[in-house]
Formats: structure tokens, C-alpha cells, sequence
């Protein structure tokens, strides 16, 4: 490991200010900045993925955001690949480089490596699907907090590949999900990470994320969603933000409920990725305000 480049990964709940405070540093420090945000790699999705937009990626130079379709299958694996291809190039240029985001996986993939999976076979995954079909997402909840309720509280329980995918491990293995995500560091690199994890008041943040969300739906949410619609079955759609406004277009409920249920999921949502990052011991704690603080910890890395 060397001290002489490092990176500072800025991680969070949804609307903590991540954004901003990772565009204030690299400013500060001449850094570029990556996005490790599973959602902002898709060009389609804009509104409710919250992207830097125009005016913010003017001032800093973005990197993952915009570099993938819907249609395409990208996952933690693919991401942690790309950003070590791209970390060198962006060293070459500053020894202080950034990345920011709120999905827990994509950063543990890239700073950690991820834990090796077993090999599951392609027609369990496909009977799983339909007795996803068949008997519902509820029946196969059911099996998974009976078989594994450590994943089953780790898991976005609105997500049906991310379910179906705990059971194909278990009933591959007969071991539970979370066996295999023991999250021990294996992976190397020639640069230091200095993690940093934005938090507030709870109530002061859920009250950020109705406002965000208020904002969201001014901006055209519920027309990007309709846009989006016929792609409703594919990956990259499988999250909170658009798959509400699918069951409202498929008349599950009305529009206030539709907004109601994107507010409440989106604030589950938070609550879970904080309970992610609070397991990691090398995130250092601050509130978005506390700049100042931040840059002496970086500054101190730097020696």
C-alpha cells in the first residue's frame, strides 16, 4: 500500500448530501470523482436516480455516471473491474482522487473484493422465478427468513432477484446467503482509502428525503417512470423510485398512495444503508457540515 495517492470514498444515506460535500472536496483537493451509485450508470434513468446534474458536473469531472444502458446486465463485480482500469489514469493526473455513493455493495466490491459465491445451477434460478410468478414474492420471503433471517433483514424485500438470489444459495448449498458474505478484506491496492460517512438527525434526514422526493416528482418522475414502464422487468429497474410508480400504472393504488409509498420506501431505504455502513469500523463519521473537519482528516493522510 502506498500513502503517496489516495482515495476518499464518501459513503451515506440517500440525501444526506453526499453530492455536494464530494464536489466541495474535490475542489478543495483537485480530484476527480466516481460514482459508486448502482442506479446513476444508466443513461435513461435521470430523475429518480438523483444524478449530479449539468451545473454540478461542470465543476468536477464525474466518472460511472451515464456509462451503461437498462438493457445491459452491469453488477459489483463489472464496476470494481472498470474502476481499477480507471484509478490509474486518474493518478497520473492527482494523488488525491474521490468516490461517492450510497450502494454499500459496489464500494465493498471495489475497496474489499467481493466474498466468492458458489456455482448455482441456471434451472434453479429458473424454477425460483416461477414460483416467484406462481405463488408470489410474499411465499419466497417466507422461505427466506425461515432459512437465512440475516440476509432476509439485509435484503431489499421489494427486489425479487435479490431474494430469488438468497435462495438459489441456500437451496444450492443448504447454507444460508449471509455465510458467504462474511465481508473479510481480500483485496489489495497500491493507494490508501480513507472512508468517509455523511449522517444527521434521523428526523432531519427523512424530512430531506419527502422534500427530495416532493422535488423529484416536480422534476417528472412519474413521467421518466412512464417512459421506462415497458422496461419495468429489467435489472436496472428493480428499485425504489420507479417500481411504485409501475404498480400505480398498473392501478395497484392512486397517485397519493403512489407518492406516499415513495417517500416511506425511500426513507427503509436509508435506514439500511446506514445499517451497512455502520458495520464498517474505517468509516469516519461527520455531518455534511463539518467540511472543515473532513479536509484535515484527508490532509492528515496525506502527510
Amino acid at each position: 500500500m502506498s500513502d503517496d495517492k489516495l482515495l476518499v470514498v464518501v459513503v451515506g444515506p440517500t440525501a444526506v448530501g453526499k453530492t455536494a460535500v464530494t464536489i466541495a472536496l474535490a475542489q478543495h483537493f483537485g480530484g476527480e470523482i466516481i460514482s459508486s451509485d448502482s442506479r446513476q450508470f444508466y443513461k435513461e434513468m435521470d430523475i429518480g436516480t438523483a444524478k449530479p446534474d449539468a451545473t454540478e458536473r461542470s465543476l468536477v469531472t464525474h466518472h460511472m455516471v451515464d456509462t451503461h444502458s437498462i438493457s445491459e446486465d452491469y453488477d459489483a463485480g463489472a464496476f470494481a473491474s472498470d474502476v481499477d482500469d480507471l484509478l490509474p489514469l486518474l493518478f497520473e493526473k492527482n494523488k488525491v482522487q474521490f468516490m461517492v455513493g450510497g450502494s454499500g455493495l459496489y464500494v465493498k466490491a471495489f475497496c474489499d473484493g467481493l466474498d466468492e459465491m458458489p456455482e448455482t445451477d441456471p434451472a434453479l434460478r429458473e424454477k425460483l422465478n416461477h414460483e416467484l410468478n406462481d405463488k408470489g414474492l410474499d411465499k419466497l420471503l417466507e422461505e427466506l427468513r425461515e432459512a437465512d433471517p440475516v440476509y432476509f433483514e439485509q435484503v431489499d424485500q421489494k427486489n425479487p432477484q435479490r431474494v430469488v438470489r438468497g435462495l438459489e444459495v441456500y437451496r444450492t448449498t443448504g447454507l444460508p446467503y449471509s455465510h458467504f458474505r462474511q465481508g473479510t478484506k481480500t483485496k489489495e491496492h497500491p493507494f490508501s482509502i480513507l472512508k468517509i460517512g455523511l449522517e444527521m438527525d434521523r428526523a432531519t434526514l427523512y424530512d430531506r428525503i419527502d422534500q427530495r422526493m416532493d422535488l423529484m416528482i416536480e422534476q417528472g418522475l412519474f413521467e421518466e417512470a412512464k417512459e421506462l414502464y415497458p422496461y419495468r422487468k429489467n435489472n436496472a429497474l428493480q428499485t425504489v423510485g420507479y417500481k411504485e410508480i409501475f404498480d400505480f400504472i398498473d392501478g395497484k393504488y392512486n397517485r397519493e398512495e403512489a407518492i406516499r409509498l415513495l417517500k416511506r420506501n425511500s426513507r427503509r431505504y436509508a435506514k439500511r444503508q446506514l445499517t451497512w455502513f455502520r458495520k464498517d469500523e474505517e468509516v469516519n463519521w461527520f455531518e455534511p457540515k463539518q467540511l472543515d473537519e473532513m479536509i484535515k482528516i484527508i490532509q492528515s493522510r496525506l502527510g
